[in-house]
């Protein structure tokens, strides 16, 4: 297909999407399709694949107060789900494995939560890629999406960087545990549900790729180390306190594990004591002729971050070991 043909395509796609034409128009989609411009306009994305982060989720919310006059009520997860049923498939999700089925059925994706779980990222056609990987093409679908949904704001609204996501961080590194949780609970209770769950998960993204910066994207029990864009990692950021329980995003209460040391750690089978060696649970039997057997980490020291004031904090290994460590 001829490269005009192609752009006049996806120019149509975007003027003729299937939302609720309800009290002038449904804006979601719209409004998230500006959003991912946006992030292909920042370099943030260099791919058919759009992950939810906490840059695409702040975009949505900048064009949203920017364009949106109607009382539409803001939600990032339902466009990003409802995309899927564009004409011609240029937008196909992809479950998080074991999720696939939740996918068939549009309720359960209303939550951000819910979205969150499910989908491991969106997946769109690499013709329309392409478009939004240059500027001229990419600026034609961005206008196109103005004058058709928003004609009485033709202007480019301005999507600064106003240090939405390092102002996050500068939160989990400056403010102290008790301060952090009494803003999650001051945001729970100002917040309506879904922008409380945006909010929530994109201070976990914040923490979560800090944690694996600091610790160099090396797992600290075995050391394995296998890295791949920034947003995928075979080493995951465990909270060493569950944040459900604390609500604390501090860095001193992650440590970076691969997977299994991951789930191992969450349920209790290792630990770690006062000098940093990894204890075993005596609840569990294993196959100890396997190369792969936890007894084999046993009284090993974890790889500490090179900066001190990072280090995990033994305050919270020991309420581990009183509350999570299966003896």
């Amino acid at each position: 297909m001829p490269e005009k043909s192609i752009l006049d395509y996806f120019i149509y796609a975007f003027t003729h999407l299937h939302r609720d034409e309800k009290n002038g128009g449904a804006p979601h989609q719209p409004i998230l399709l500006l959003s991912v411009i946006h992030e292909y306009e920042s370099g943030r994305i260099n791919t058919n694949r759009i992950y939810i982060t906490p840059e695409l989720t702040h975009s949505f919310s900048v064009y949203w107060s920017a364009l949106v006059t109607t009382n539409h009520t803001l939600g990032f997860a339902l466009p990003f789900y409802h995309l899927n049923n564009a004409k011609g498939n240029w937008w196909q999700l992809v479950a998080n494995p074991g999720c696939e089925i939740w996918l068939e059925n549009k309720g359960s994706m209303k939550s951000f939560g819910n979205l969150n779980v499910a989908v491991a990222y969106a997946e769109i056609d690499n013709k329309l890629t392409d478009l939004l990987l240059r500027k001229e093409t990419r600026q034609i679908l961005r206008q196109t999406l103005l004058s058709k949904y928003f004609p009485n704001q033709q202007t480019q609204p301005n999507v600064s960087e106003d240090g939405y996501v390092d102002g996050l961080l500068k939160d989990i590194v400056e403010e102290s545990p008790a301060q952090y949780k009494a803003q999650i609970i001051d945001l729970k209770t100002r917040l309506d549900p879904e922008t409380y769950q945006v909010e929530v998960y994109n201070r976990g993204a914040v923490f979560r790729r800090e944690i694996v910066k600091i610790y160099n994207e090396t797992c600290c029990i075995s050391g394995v180390r296998v890295s791949a864009t920034f947003t995928i990692t075979m080493v995951d950021a465990c909270h060493i306190m569950p944040f459900a329980l604390h609500f604390n995003n501090s860095l001193t209460n992650g440590i970076a594990l691969c997977p299994n040391l991951h789930r191992a750690f969450d349920r209790g089978l290792i630990a770690i004591d006062d000098n940093y060696r990894v204890i075993l649970s005596e609840a569990f039997t294993e196959n100890v002729d396997s190369p792969f057997s936890f007894k084999q980490l046993e009284g090993q020291q974890i790889n500490l971050p090179k900066d001190k004031q990072f280090q995990p904090s033994l305050e919270g290994f020991a309420w581990h070991r009183m509350n999570t460590f299966k003896k």
